[in-house]
C-alpha cells in the first residue's frame, strides 16, 4: 500500500507504517496546489492529513485513492460528501487529543485571567506595569460554561474542578444522571450556560447543526466582562457577533480557531480578530503537544492497518448508519466457483440494487451463506431462479 502523508505525523506513526511494509511517502508540508499536483503524480492508496484540507479537486487527481485518515478527531477540512460519492472511506481519530486541547483551554483561561501574554509584550518592550496587571479576578469559586461534554468537554471539566471552579453544562445528550456523574450543573440551552457563566469554552463538532451556535443572541445573553473560549472550529462562532461582544460588553477571548484560517502551515495573518486588544489568537495548536501526536499517530496507523488487512475501516464517519436496504436475500450455496455470480445475475437481472452484502464461509469451506441486501421489488420468480441453480442449498427473501 502507498500512503501519503500530506501533514506533520509524529515520527513513531511514520516509523511503524514502515516497518509494516507499507510505502511511505512522508511530505508535511503539502497543501493546495501542492498537494493536488502529488496526488496525480504520487496517486497514493491512502492519504493522512491533519489540518490540510482536501477538496473534490484532489479526489478527482486520484482516481486510486481508497482511504483518507484525519489524524485527529474533527474532519471538516475534507469534503466528506466528495469521498463518499467516489467510493473513498474517511476516518479519524477520536479522542487521541482530548488531553491536549484541554490542557490549552485551561492555559487560555488563565492566560486571559491573569494577562499573561500582555505582560510579556509589556516585559519584552521595557515597560513595567504592575499596578495594571495586578487586578485579576481569579477563576478559584468562578463558573466555567462547558458547551459539548464529549471527551473533551469531560477532559476540561475535570480540570476546571481541580481549579475549584464551578461548572454549568451543555450538551444535546447530556442527562440529569450523567451531569450528576461529573459534578455539574446541566442547563437547558446554550444561551443558558452563557447567562451563567463568568467564562464559556466551545467543545462541539463543526456540522450544520452547530454552525454559529454561537451567535448575537449567545452573545447578548454573555455577562459582562465575561471571557469566551473556542478551541474546536470557527465555523461554530459568529465572528461578528462576538466583536460586537468584545468591544459593547467588554467581553475577551481566547482562540486557537476562526474561520479563515490559512491553509499554509506558515505565512502571514490578515484577520480583524489577530489584532483585537481583547483576543488572544494561538495558531490552531489545540491538539499539538507530543503526547497528542504520538496517541494520535498510533490511531491512525491502526486505522491503517486494519484497513490493509481486513478492508474494515474503524472510526468510519462516511458509511450509512441505514442504509436503503428494503430487503434481505439469503442465500445458503456450495463453495464453488461462479455460484454467487450467477446469483448477482439473477439480482442484476431483476433490478434489484444491492446495498450491502457478505458472503461467510461454513467450517471445511465445502458450504457458505450469502446475505444480501438489497432495494428493489421482491419476485418469487427470482428467487425461484436463483433456487434452481445446481450449486444453491436454500433461498429466504424477507422484508427489512
Amino acid at each position: 500500500m502507498k500512503i501519503l502523508l500530506a501533514d506533520k505525523v509524529a515520527t513513531s506513526g511514520v516509523e511503524a507504517l514502515e516497518d509494516l511494509g507499507y510505502e511511505v511517502l512522508f511530505e508535511p508540508t503539502l497543501s493546495d496546489e501542492a498537494l493536488l499536483e502529488a496526488l496525480r503524480t504520487r496517486q497514493p492508496q491512502a492519504l493522512v492529513v491533519r489540518s490540510t484540507k482536501v477538496t473534490a479537486a484532489m479526489l478527482d487527481a486520484a482516481p486510486g485513492l481508497e482511504l483518507i485518515v484525519r489524524a485527529g478527531a474533527g474532519y471538516d477540512t475534507i469534503d466528506v460528501e466528495g469521498a463518499s460519492a467516489r467510493g473513498v472511506f474517511v476516518a479519524n481519530c477520536p479522542g487521541k487529543n482530548s488531553v491536549a486541547v484541554a490542557e490549552l483551554t485551561m492555559g487560555l483561561i488563565l492566560a486571559l485571567d491573569r494577562r499573561i501574554p500582555d505582560n510579556v509584550i509589556d516585559a519584552r518592550a521595557g515597560q513595567w506595569n504592575k499596578a495594571t496587571y495586578a487586578k485579576a479576578a481569579g477563576v478559584k469559586g468562578r463558573t466555567l460554561g462547558v458547551i459539548g461534554v464529549g471527551s473533551i468537554g469531560r477532559a476540561v471539566i475535570h480540570r476546571a474542578r481541580a481549579c475549584e471552579m464551578n461548572v454549568v453544562a451543555w450538551s444535546r445528550s447530556l442527562t440529569d444522571a450523567q451531569a450528576e456523574v461529573l459534578g455539574v450543573t446541566r442547563a437547558g440551552s446554550p444561551q443558558e450556560v452563557a447567562a451563567a457563566s463568568d467564562v464559556v469554552t466551545l467543545h462541539v463538532a463543526s456540522t450544520p447543526e452547530t454552525k454559529h451556535l454561537a451567535d448575537r443572541a449567545f452573545f447578548e445573553a454573555m455577562q459582562p466582562g465575561a471571557h469566551f473560549i473556542n478551541t474546536s472550529r470557527g465555523a461554530v462562532v459568529d465572528e461578528e457577533a462576538l466583536e460586537w461582544a468584545l468591544d459593547q460588553k467588554d467581553l475577551r477571548a481566547g482562540l486557537d480557531v476562526f474561520q479563515g484560517e490559512p491553509s499554509s502551515k506558515q505565512g502571514s495573518l490578515d484577520h480583524p480578530l489577530a489584532g483585537h486588544p481583547s483576543v488572544y489568537l494561538t495558531h490552531h495548536i489545540g491538539a499539538s503537544t507530543q503526547q497528542a501526536q504520538d496517541a494520535t499517530a498510533a490511531e491512525a496507523v491502526r486505522v491503517i492497518r486494519t484497513y490493509a488487512d481486513t478492508g474494515q475501516v474503524p472510526n468510519c464517519v462516511n458509511m450509512e448508519e441505514q442504509s436503503p436496504a428494503t430487503h434481505l436475500l439469503t442465500v445458503r450455496h456450495l463453495d464453488k466457483v461462479g455460484v454467487l455470480a450467477a446469483v448477482l445475475d439473477e439480482v442484476r437481472k431483476a433490478g434489484w440494487n444491492v446495498q450491502e452484502m457478505e458472503n461467510l464461509i461454513f467450517s471445511g469451506a465445502k458450504a457458505a451463506c450469502a446475505r444480501i441486501r438489497f432495494d428493489g421489488e421482491p419476485s418469487e420468480a427470482v428467487v425461484d431462479q436463483i433456487q434452481a441453480h445446481e450449486d444453491v442449498l436454500a433461498v429466504s427473501l424477507i422484508a427489512l
